[in-house]
């Protein structure tokens, strides 16, 4: 199989998942501008989730680039990936509502630290399946955002508990590092493909 159907899938599941998190905004019924305040945590989680939806859509496209088959697997992987992916509408909504209270805070924080974990395990598996000297193993290396990253999210989670803010702000740090697209790949890539 190739990876144009899983990558539509991929793409139409992440858009789908981007207008359930906007529609779950609610319209003030208020033409005043002071009606949009209360509405501040709820916006600012919504941004915070499309960049991470638009994070994962991005590097997701890039390493399905460096796929050359798609596997059972591999497809498996994949719905992995989307099942994690398709609660952040909820726990962005929750955490949201709930003015960045601790519960749907940490919870927000175990549905991304298990987003990441399933992307490492479909990064793992393609590179299982396409070998080690594969473009992906070669672009990945060791993978030292990925760790990071889940670093950050493991330690954010407790700490939503202790101190919100310092738990938002590691949810903002892990966005952060990613913003840029996972330039590894495509460097790679354009090395494959410029050599004769």
């Amino acid at each position: 199989m190739g990876r144009s159907r899983l990558e539509a899938f991929s793409d139409g599941v992440i858009a789908i998942l981007i207008t359930i998190m906007v529609l779950g905004l609610n319209v003030p019924r208020s033409a005043d501008p002071a009606a949009l305040i209360p509405l501040l945590p709820v916006f600012l989680t919504y941004v915070l989730s499309f960049i991470y939806l638009g994070i994962y859509w991005n590097n997701h496209h890039h390493m399905l680039q460096a796929t050359e088959r798609v596997t059972g697997g591999i497809l498996w992987a994949n719905l992995h990936l989307l099942f994690w992916l398709s609660l952040i509408p909820f726990v962005t909504g929750w955490m949201g509502e709930n003015h960045f209270s601790p519960v749907p805070t940490a919870l927000y924080g175990v549905v991304l630290f298990l987003a990441a974990i399933a992307y490492l395990v479909l990064q793992r598996v393609i590179i299982a399946n396409q070998g080690a000297n594969s473009v992906l193993a070669r672009a990945v290396g060791q993978d030292f955002k990925g760790k990071i990253s889940l670093s950050v999210y493991a330690a954010a989670i407790p700490l939503a508990f202790w101190n919100e803010r310092l738990s938002q702000a590691c949810y903002v740090l892990v966005a952060l590092i990613w913003l840029v697209p996972d330039r590894r790949i495509v460097r790679t890539l354009g090395r494959d493909t410029s050599s004769p």
